[in-house]
């Protein structure tokens, strides 16, 4: 992934004073064109290889955006190169009753990576300030306490979300956040396009159509959201998604980047393993 080296750090926010969401381009593609990010994914097969065997780090991948912002198919592209037994792709939609009757953190919680394994979050806890802050009548459905329901109840959520991340980070796991920052424009064409392509009208949700009529609302929610939670431990990359083949290219090089800063390498044999690899290859040989 030579040719998009830096391009991770480009977009990175990991202080959020002052962060403005309406300077970040949707269409922006860095000055590359398709042709010159038509990458391997070879290194990041590596570097997973590495991850797995050394098993110390956990990587924690978190997708957010709005819809048809490109989430899935960005899971899609960055996992098809990689191992299937040390990587997993989680997709949160609507809680159930169970997740409801539990703190907010508690259903992706469960769904961590474990040591050596990379794990993506198609949407996050995060839709707790974002979906439930535009519609803060969700409230009402997760149990809480009244008096728990206060006007401080978002900083307070973006308090334990920072807390929860520090938490991951010093014990091991790697947070990365992309917000895939697509346009209202590109929005209304990609739905068109599911419905007027018969294969893909089965992923149209009406109710897109009508969270479009609260876009402000939810840039609003986005651009506090950002501000409040991009650590230097747990960074945000606000990443143009109105071309795809640009946003797939980006998110994986902002992966490769990451674990590249790990130091990660392929564990020592100690003397007693490499006594039984001999052993076993004798055995081999003999037979």
């Amino acid at each position: 992934m030579t040719k998009l080296n830096g391009l991770a750090k480009h977009y990175r926010v990991d202080d959020g004073n002052g962060f403005r969401l309406a300077v970040w381009d949707p269409t922006d593609t860095n000055g590359l064109t398709v042709e010159a990010t038509m990458q391997d994914l070879a290194r990041l097969t590596e570097l997973q290889e590495g991850l797995y065997a050394q098993d110390h780090w956990s990587v924690l991948l978190i997708l957010q955006g709005m819809d048809t912002a490109g989430k899935s198919s960005t899971a899609k592209y960055v996992m098809s190169r990689m191992d299937p037994r040390s990587c997993r792709v989680t997709d949160f939609r609507q809680p159930s009753a169970e997740e409801l009757d539990h703190d907010f953190l508690w259903r992706t919680a469960r769904r961590l990576p474990e040591r050596g394994r990379i794990g993506v979050f198609n949407r996050s806890y995060y839709e707790e300030v974002l979906v439930v802050r535009v519609h803060p009548d969700v409230l009402g459905s997760q149990h809480l306490p009244p008096k728990l329901v206060a006007k401080t109840i978002w900083t307070e959520r973006f308090e334990d979300i920072n807390a929860f991340e520090r938490h991951l980070a010093r014990n091991g796991t790697l947070v990365l956040k992309v917000f895939l920052n697509v346009s209202k424009e590109e929005q209304r064409r990609r739905l068109l396009a599911r419905l007027d392509d018969p294969g893909e009208r089965w992923r149209f949700d009406p109710a897109s159509v009508t969270e479009r009529q609260r876009w402000d609302d939810y840039m609003t929610a986005y651009e506090e959201m950002i501000r409040a939670t991009a650590t230097s431990h747990a960074p945000w990359y606000v990443i143009p998604a109105d071309n795809r083949w640009f946003a797939h290219q980006a998110v994986a090089s902002v992966i490769v980047d990451a674990i590249e800063g790990l130091g990660l390498a392929i564990p020592v044999l100690g003397p007693e393993l490499q006594e039984q690899l001999l052993s076993a290859r004798v055995r081999l040989e003999n037979e």
